[in-house]
């Protein structure tokens, strides 16, 4: 294998080709384990080889010994693009090695993901990608607790062509973002999320002097208890300094906007004189003439008009000018509290996508009614736009009803932790109130009291239920509340056979099914699918039935129905032995599948 220094990186040949397809290959689950393509299949035998035949010879006799600025061969001459995919299958299959790294850290690559792969990132490793893939544009670096603030802050200053940038759960801190803001001027995404170094006046530089183009901030759970109070004056500073920011994740986000909308830049005075920046009146005039420069570019007025215009500009800026005459260009924000659902709705009005949490610390009577209706006018104002919904929200399911009628008609994805059940009825409400979703997502107590049915198995009528289906459902999750001391759930809810064999035979997109501690019986509802609608099931790529009711004859059905099915979790299903197992995995090599069941 020849090694030596190369003279200069050819970018050129690979730019329209690595433009259409840069982010093709950020791990389809849809192909991770059938190969598409006669390339697909290469890439796959690539993967496969890679430990025993491709790095061999490196790892056995170059690796340790020298420190080479490029590599030449055997992958030097593959296209950025197919080296990404590479990278990508590897790290799907737990296959990505050091000496793998080596090879494909090339000066082609424009997108490097080592989010899988924390403890492979090393300070030498930071080395090697600043020295071979000075034009990475997209870098995630996710979890890597073994590199040192130094040591990001020397990578990202020679990756000035970055893009998108991912550091959530490493060590970074207020150097590495002062480096980022410095050095990284074509920045757009920036995770900074669990980095606990890292309080959040830190962010403050990416306002000042930061990249102009940046547009999706998240920084969640960052802090160490340092000045906690600091979020809602950091998001105000963000919010007011970033003036292309669309989409935002930040502790007091929802506080934030609440004193843009009031005004009330007063009480952040005394963080901004500790920090040693600007006050946020200046940045709020500063916005405000930016956007009145802008709407006089755009539209020509009479002098008289641009007169009266300036005049209200200067009396809103001395008194309390008009609310909801200013707004943010947010389209997405995390972190809110319902306290500050109205500031948001009102200074924020393009928002799709929401993360929300409802609990409050009163526990009055009230509590579930009153959330209900601060959610339904919050939601009402963005009705008909919302694409994206999580909720925590402690009470019945009943209470979420109104509100997602108000807002679920163009919901396609929906994420509700906390809630308790209360029936079939809200359920069914709820589907009803939400059909294009493509992903549901339910962590939810079973109900108090026993909720069953006459003959949980009496299919003869089944057709004649008037039930909802989700014809674009591609993830289901109903995660069910149980007490880790209990072996098994209490099949209190057996009605529930109907709602899930509604939403089985009408979600023929479904590809993901994870059942948890579910309160009824599995096997029916597997049963009736199969027997009378098995064409969804069969594009199933991963079912989890951890902790249910199931018996061997359903989970056989399963292998022998659903073709594509590559990953299947039956923890803690107490009818099912370790021999069933055996015999289930016997019967997938039997037929050339390729499925991991997992059993305990």
């Amino acid at each position: 294998m020849p090694l030596f220094r190369q003279a200069e990186v050819r970018q050129e040949r690979e730019r329209e080709g690595t433009k259409r397809k840069s982010h093709q290959y950020e791990c389809d689950e849809e192909d991770e384990d059938e190969p598409s393509s006669l390339r697909r299949l290469c890439v796959f035998s690539l993967a496969e080889n890679m430990k025993d035949v491709w790095t061999q010879d490196y790892a056995n006799n170059y690796m340790d010994q020298y420190f080479f600025r490029y590599v030449m061969g055997p992958f030097s001459l593959l296209p950025g693009d197919l080296i990404e995919e590479l990278l990508c299958v590897l790290s799907q299959r737990k296959l990505l090695s050091r000496a793998a790294l080596h090879l494909l850290l090339l000066p082609q690559l424009h997108t490097l993901s080592l989010s899988q792969s924390g403890n492979l990132v090393t300070a030498n490793l930071c080395s090697l990608i600043t020295v071979r893939c000075q034009f990475l544009k997209c870098l995630d670096l996710s979890g890597a607790q073994n590199v040192s603030s130094a040591t990001l802050c020397s990578l990202l200053s020679d990756l000035s062509c970055l893009h998108s940038l991912s550091l959530a759960g490493t060590l970074c801190d207020r150097a590495a973002i002062a480096t980022v803001a410095r050095r990284c001027s074509l920045l757009q995404h920036l995770d900074v999320s669990r980095c606990l170094h890292l309080p959040p006046a830190a962010l403050l530089p990416l306002a000042l002097q930061g990249p102009k183009r940046l547009a999706s901030l998240l920084a969640l759970d960052i802090g160490l208890g340092e000045h906690e109070d600091d979020g809602p004056a950091s998001a105000a500073f963000l919010l007011l300094g970033v003036s292309g920011l669309q989409r935002l994740a930040i502790e007091g986000l929802g506080h934030a906007c609440a004193i843009i909308q009031n005004r009330d830049f007063a009480v952040t005075d005394g963080f901004t004189a500790r920090e040693g920046v600007p006050c946020l009146g200046e940045l709020w005039d500063a916005r405000v003439q930016e956007k009145e420069v802008r709407e006089d570019e755009e539209d020509r007025f009479t002098l008289e008009e641009k007169m009266d215009r300036s005049l209200s500009l200067d009396e809103g800026r001395r008194t309390d000018a008009p609310r909801g005459r200013f707004k943010l260009r947010l389209r997405e924000v995390h972190g809110l509290t319902l306290d500050s659902l109205d500031a948001v709705s009102n200074v924020c009005p393009d928002v799709h996508s929401v993360s929300l949490n409802c609990h409050d610390d009163d526990d009055d009577d009230d509590e579930g009614s009153s959330q209900s209706i601060c959610l339904t006018r919050g939601l009402t104002r963005w009705s008909g736009q919302l694409h994206f919904l999580s909720l925590q929200f402690s009470g019945p399911l009943s209470e979420l009803v109104p509100p997602l009628q108000v807002s679920g008609s163009c919901l396609l994805s929906l994420t509700l932790e906390g809630l308790q059940a209360d029936g079939n009825l809200p359920l069914i409400a709820l589907l009803r109130a939400c059909p294009k979703l493509a992903s549901l997502t339910l962590h939810i107590d079973p109900p108090r009291s026993n909720q069953e049915e006459d003959n949980d198995d009496d299919d003869e009528d089944v057709e004649d239920w008037d039930l909802p289906c989700l014809p674009h459902l591609r993830t289901l999750t109903l995660m069910f509340s149980l007490e880790e001391s209990r072996l098994k759930p209490v099949l209190c809810w057996t009605s529930l056979k109907g709602v899930l064999w509604s939403l089985l035979r009408g979600s023929v997109q479904l590809h993901t099914l994870s059942l948890i501690a579910t309160p009824c019986r599995l096997d029916p509802v597997f049963r009736l699918v199969l027997d009378r609608h098995a064409e969804p099931l069969r594009r199933l790529r991963r079912v989890s039935l951890q902790r249910s009711d199931v018996t061997m004859e359903t989970a056989t059905r399963l292998v022998d129905s659903c073709r594509r099915l590559i990953s299947l979790d039956v923890s803690s299903c107490w009818s099912l032995t370790r021999s069933n197992v055996t015999k289930l995995q016997s019967r997938a090599r039997r037929r050339r599948r390729q499925l991991h069941i997992t059993w305990t």
